[in-house]
């Protein structure tokens, strides 16, 4: 009977234990469960403060930045910040490290607006969401200063375009050589982005020229080509800047080229200057004389290749030439030139300029 009462008590006294061991485990975890949810709760509130931050001092307008290829994540909060986008570092590098995306940062020309959270503007860089840069191509240019000039606001340097546009490959690609490819570069202002090879750009501008070009058919004539409209058009770009007589001067240069006369363009022969003594200069009597591929005074037919880029006036005019009789110009003292059919008139014209030079010098000696 005594047996039987303790065992009794002790399996009250077991149940009983079970029972309280498993309410204080019940409480555990419902107070481990609000800890925990007060902790991720926290947690949110906190990462959705710091991405919602403001990164930056307010300021006008939008401010752009630059992050060059390579560039870790102290450079490109410092690249932020000189910019004036990134005032409260700490919490954009605080954010970074929450999300693990400071490494995800691309390269780029990028633009900001005041008041960008951190997490808009982790989010372009991460995205690579440039915007465009201008790229200005000069009319009359070599390929060195077109190069400088494509390069100016691009990550590529002016020695990667130039060796793009001496690229056979490329040219071929492009239906050219490169003898021609530069000459394609129409002088215009585009838009690229910052990251763009050098070979893109090439690509772009040469579909603009040629769709200037599109007419440019062979008729068994002169000019066969896109290459020798390109090739009469850069010998217009130099001989003239006024537009209004661009068309008739390429008129006088293919009646030449239709009589197999020498073009005996002026333009060439600088071409002939230049690569003996690096720059243009006042031409000289001798200078006709020197022997060099592109002298037009010397061979008849249209140079091997164009001499510089043309604009697209002078495109134009050369696709379509003024009809005349004129077979020789020369520069008029006021500007623009004098056209004329006979050598005796043109003779005339060129020895009212020479006088009119001499008394130029002979008033301003510094010119000479």
């Amino acid at each position: 009977m005594r047996h039987d009462l303790w065992r009794g008590n002790g399996i009250r006294l077991i149940v009983r234990k079970i029972f309280v061991g498993g309410a204080l485990l019940v409480r555990f975890v419902r107070v481990t469960t609000i800890v925990l949810v007060s902790v991720l709760l926290m947690g949110a509130v906190i990462v959705g403060f710091v991405s919602e931050t403001s990164s930056s001092d307010p300021f006008e307008g939008v401010r752009t930045v630059t992050i060059p290829a390579g560039s870790d994540f102290e450079t490109i909060m410092d690249s932020l910040q000189s910019r004036g986008i990134l005032g409260a570092r700490w919490s954009f590098q605080y954010f970074a490290r929450l999300t693990g995306w400071g490494s995800q940062i691309k390269a780029g020309h990028y633009e900001f607006a005041s008041g960008v959270s951190n997490r808009n503007l982790m989010a372009t860089l991460r995205a690579g969401l440039q915007v465009q840069v201008h790229v200005t191509i000069p009319p009359g240019a070599n390929p060195e200063l077109i190069a400088t000039s494509a390069a100016r606001n691009m990550a590529f340097e002016p020695e990667e375009l130039l060796a793009a546009l001496k690229s056979d490959s490329l040219a071929r690609e492009l239906g050219t050589d490169t003898a021609h490819l530069f000459a394609y570069m129409l002088p215009d202002t585009y838009y690229f982005y910052w990251t763009n090879e050098p070979e893109a750009v090439i690509r772009r501008i040469k579909e603009d020229a040629d769709r200037i070009l599109a007419s440019a058919e062979s008729s068994g004539g002169v000019i066969q080509s896109k290459d020798d409209v390109l090739v009469m058009a850069s010998i217009v770009e130099w001989e003239t800047n006024v537009v209004e007589e661009k068309a008739r001067v390429a008129g006088v240069y293919m009646n030449r080229l239709r009589r197999n006369w020498p073009m005996q363009a002026d333009p060439t022969v600088q071409v002939a200057v230049i690569d003996r003594e690096g720059s243009k200069r006042r031409l000289q009597y001798r200078d006709y004389e020197i022997k060099h591929p592109y002298n037009t005074y010397l061979f008849t037919g249209l140079p091997p290749g164009p001499i510089t880029n043309p604009s697209t006036s002078s495109i134009r005019a050369s696709l379509s030439p003024e009809e005349h009789d004129y077979m020789y110009f020369v520069a008029k003292p006021e500007g623009g030139h004098a056209f004329n059919t006979s050598l005796v008139e043109h003779n005339r014209d060129a020895q009212d300029l020479r006088r009119h030079l001499r008394e130029r010098r002979h008033a301003n000696p510094a010119e000479d």
